[in-house]
């Protein structure tokens, strides 16, 4: 990049987009200066970078495991979850032979048919000319049964498994598919299941006490995206979507609604991040305070004279993501919530609290070069472990003294001094977040990791390694649809095949309510 002509002469955004530009080019070229390093190394059969592995904090803070007891000689009784058949087993005896009774062996297995069914419709024709044909059975939907859109549908979303593999045992089981046609059985007629992942999400959000977040990679259309994971212990939802800016979380925790409010909630936040007073006077002085989509939004902006150019922070942006903040507590979305996340910002969200794990891992991760900056990194780690399990111990017993204490405790750990310059600043640096990383003084039925978003999250990374991405907007909402009904329903207990019988009606399905009902009766018992 070529210097400016004069510094001094450039206005402020200007300065910070060249910053941003710098920032890149210096990123990229630690980047390319790393690559090079491992590379002279490999070249000169040197060591590489340590492979460092995961702390353990979690494990290593919970109580020590009971001793193993003696090995169990039974697998115990098993019980099947359908009905068992009685056949008895007749046996040649010699003459004379005393009967003594039945001796029981449990077997179970599998059978796998195909059957083709002709409905032949009754056609009638009555006095007024109208034609009457007789109605398909419930469940029939098409050319294919309910049974082999279950399975298609298992198969794929809960077994993980690829298109063609499913076409290759369709065929060789007796099923004329073509690779087409089951394409479609994955994809269309999906709207029900799209609509009840949708309500999943709406129950979470109104009756959760807390939700933890993640994301990671996606490709969608040819292109990179990100997939977003909201949950907690009743529920999980997965959405895909182009960016994973502060914007599209607001906007998926609208939960499928579409308007803009402003009230309270939405000044609050706008107040928070900066937003001139003038503007948001503007705003309060206008009578209009719902706005049904992004367009009215925009054009009431407009009319107000917010698209300022040359303005930091954007006048605009912030202004609509108070809106949308506005519009997920109009709806009764994490009221009283906290969200939890790794410390990205986009999920730094009304009431926020901060991972334990993702925390520690940064001093974990620190790179020493001396004996002294070993020895105090290994100190600071064995105090944030023990204060760690002290917080885990607090949950369990919470109390007004032990907050005050732990707090205390906190200032003295993040605030002393080791002689280790990059260590000390990244004490600093956690202890600026301290109000978030003690959330759970305040709130201890929160956990004190995402754990729980990284392993609901582990589904979504293994069907992007079997199948890569996904070219359709249907293609995209039904994955994400069904891997977080899946997820939710392993939560809730429901087995997801029987899940699957009761919304495709098969014959003889178990009954499943919608599980939006499962998750408001879980959370207002629990």
């Amino acid at each position: 990049m070529p210097p400016p002509p004069s510094l001094s002469a450039l206005r402020r955004p200007e300065l910070e987009a060249l910053l941003v530009a710098l920032f890149g080019e210096v990123a990229a070229l630690k980047e390319l200066v790393a690559e090079q390093r491992e590379e002279i190394a490999r070249l000169k059969g040197l060591k590489g970078r340590p492979d460092i592995k995961p702390s353990g904090m979690d494990q290593g803070t919970g109580p020590p495991k009971p001793g193993k007891q003696e090995k169990r000689r039974n697998r115990g009784k098993v019980v099947p979850r359908v009905a068992v058949e009685k056949a008895a087993i007749e046996a040649e005896v010699p003459p004379g032979s005393r009967f003594k009774g039945y001796e029981s062996f449990l077997v179970q297995d599998l059978s796998i048919t195909v059957r083709a069914t002709c409905y032949r419709r009754e056609r009638w024709l009555t006095p007024d000319g109208r034609t009457i044909l007789a109605p398909l059975p419930e469940g029939v939907d098409g050319h294919f049964g309910p049974e082999l859109r279950r399975f298609v549908l298992m198969r794929y979303h809960r077994g993980q498994s690829t298109l063609p593999r499913i076409l290759v045992f369709s065929r060789s089981v007796g099923v004329a598919i073509s690779k087409r046609r089951l394409q479609r059985l994955l994809t269309d007629k999906q709207d029900v299941f799209v609509a009840e992942a949708q309500a999943v999400l709406r129950a979470g959000l109104e009756t959760a006490a807390f939700v933890s977040v993640d994301d990671t990679g996606a490709r969608h259309a040819g292109k990179n995206g990100f997939c977003t994971q909201t949950g907690n212990e009743w529920f999980t939802s997965f959405a895909t979507r182009s960016s994973k800016s502060r914007l599209n979380f607001l906007d998926l925790l609208r939960a499928g609604h579409t308007d803009y409010v402003l009230n309270d909630a939405a000044y609050g936040y706008m107040r928070k991040h900066a937003l001139p007073a003038g503007l948001i006077a503007r705003l309060a002085a206008e009578p209009e305070t719902h706005f049904v989509d992004r367009g009215a939004w925009l054009a009431h902006l407009e009319r107000l004279g917010f698209a300022e150019p040359g303005t930091a922070p954007d006048p605009v942006r912030v202004a609509t993501e108070g809106a949308l903040w506005g519009s997920v507590q109009a709806h009764g979305h994490l009221r009283d919530a906290v969200v939890l996340s790794d410390d990205a910002g986009q999920f730094n969200i009304g009431k926020h609290a901060l991972c334990w794990v993702h925390a520690e891992r940064l001093v974990h991760k620190l790179d020493t070069f001396t004996d002294l900056q070993r020895a105090a990194q290994k100190r600071m780690r064995d105090l944030i472990w023990d204060f760690y399990a002290s917080l885990k111990a607090y949950r369990l017993h919470p109390g007004k003294r032990g907050a005050a204490a732990l707090r205390t405790r906190f200032d003295r750990i993040f605030l002393c001094r080791t002689g280790f310059a990059t260590l000390d600043r990244l004490l600093a640096r956690l202890h600026a977040n301290k109000a978030e990383l003690l959330a759970v003084l305040d709130r201890p039925e929160i956990p004190l990791h995402t754990n729980g978003s990284e392993n609901d999250i582990r589904c979504y990374v293994t069907r992007r390694k079997v199948s890569a991405g996904t070219r359709s907007g249907d293609g995209r909402d039904s994955r994400d649809a069904f891997l977080g009904l899946a997820k939710t329903c392993d939560k809730l207990g429901i087995p997801v095949w029987d899940y699957l019988g009761s919304r495709l009606k098969v014959i003889g399905h178990a009954v499943v309510d919608t599980l939006d009902n499962y998750i408001r009766r879980r959370t207002r018992y629990a």
